[in-house]
């Protein structure tokens, strides 16, 4: 009699459980951070509808459909002969190829708390803030949409959630790049590491790094035009005209040796040579202390992937710790253009060409993420 009761308490705790669970919107992102002070995991994007209480985030006009963008996307005329832009009130997503970002007219003091409060609402947690430089970058997180949702796991997931693991993190960098009118740009860039087995009998693994995903980028592009007041039915019209208009880029990535020192050409003015570039260092994980458009010049920090103190190697300390990895060396990288053609050269410290290992790599790393 005993047993029977406990069988039914058991299916009666199930039953409860997955009726919880289906109340809930099912969405392909659920973000947890894998850093140990989490922020809360929402298991449906934040309700933004209450942003209406709040004339900050009023964009001005009505409901757009997506016939109407896209048929002022067709008739817009780009910025330049490679991007193109969709704008709603003072939103704007502009396309070169695959790479997306925002255009918004405020200024980043107004657009640095409520791109800071989304990340945190979306399940991250940051590794990095700096307001000056106006960069976000979230710690290494782990999509929970992506574990099987079958009926055990929508049941006992809920419960014992930490049995339940995927075997990938992502990391996400928001930049928000202050142009000279006041507007600002705001660009996300996304890596990726993937757990892999390291022998065939499956007794231990290694994290390395896997390809970006722009899909995700956009997603979350679009998600911040909804925090910043775009309501989700012109943010989704947007994305959908966004991706039928996309075209592939026409740029060329080469490496070259001038004077003896590695630099990669670029065939392309020094504006889009600029915001490319810039992109291509969030992606791949350089620390930007500074830039100085004027100059063309980015100031970053670098860590040499060999020189590490243990024998873990670079990815093997993402998540796990251990002793310091070696200390950083500070790098310029110029841009420097001239009509359709641009040039970028890595100086160091002292604002010296550099033709080390170092350097060359760095040409080399940028090169590859632009091609």
């Amino acid at each position: 009699m005993k047993q029977n009761t406990a069988r039914l308490g058991l299916l009666s705790l199930a039953l409860g459980l997955t009726a919880c669970t289906t109340t809930f919107q099912e969405t392909k992102i659920d973000y947890k951070s894998a850093g140990k002070n989490q922020a809360p995991t929402l298991e449906v994007p934040p309700d933004l509808t209450q942003l209406s209480q709040d004339s900050r985030y009023i964009v001005p006009g009505g409901v757009v459909s997506a016939a109407a963008i896209q048929a002022n996307a067709k008739a817009a005329k780009p910025t330049d002969n490679n991007t193109a832009s969709n704008k709603i009130g003072d939103v704007r997503i502009e396309r070169d190829g695959a790479e997306h970002w925002l255009v918004v007219d405020r200024g980043a003091d107004k657009l640095w708390e409520p791109t800071r409060d989304f990340w945190l609402e979306n399940g991250f947690i940051y590794s990095m803030e700096d307001r000056q430089l106006g960069i976000l970058e979230t710690d290494w997180a782990e999509n929970r949409a992506k574990l099987p949702q079958d009926v055990i796991r929508k049941t006992l997931g809920k419960v014992f959630d930490s049995l339940y693991s995927t075997s990938e993190r992502d990391k996400f960098r928001t930049r928000l790049e202050r142009e000279a009118d006041g507007k600002t740009r705001i660009y996300v860039t996304h890596r990726g590491m993937q757990e892999v087995y390291t022998s065939e009998r499956k007794d231990n693994t290694i994290w390395q790094p896997r390809a970006r995903d722009p899909e995700l980028e956009t997603e979350f592009l679009r998600r911040i035009m909804v925090k910043l007041g775009v309501s989700e039915e012109q943010a989704s019209a947007v994305a959908k005209a966004d991706r039928s208009a996309a075209v592939a880029s026409t740029s060329t990535a080469r490496m070259e040796t001038v004077n003896g020192v590695p630099v990669l050409m670029l065939g392309e003015g020094f504006e889009r040579a600029w915001r490319r570039v810039g992109v291509a260092l969030d992606r791949t994980g350089f620390t930007v202390e500074d830039r100085d458009r004027s100059r063309g010049t980015y100031y970053v920090r670098y860590v040499d992937p060999n020189a590490q103190t243990e024998s873990k190697g670079f990815f093997g300390k993402i998540f796990s710790r251990g002793k310091e990895a070696a200390p950083p060396v500070k790098y310029q990288i110029q841009v420097k253009g001239d009509g359709n053609q641009s040039q970028v050269s890595v100086f160091n410290e002292q604002g010296q060409p550099d033709s080390t290992a170092n350097g060359q790599r760095i040409i080399r790393v940028i090169t590859d993420d632009l091609k």
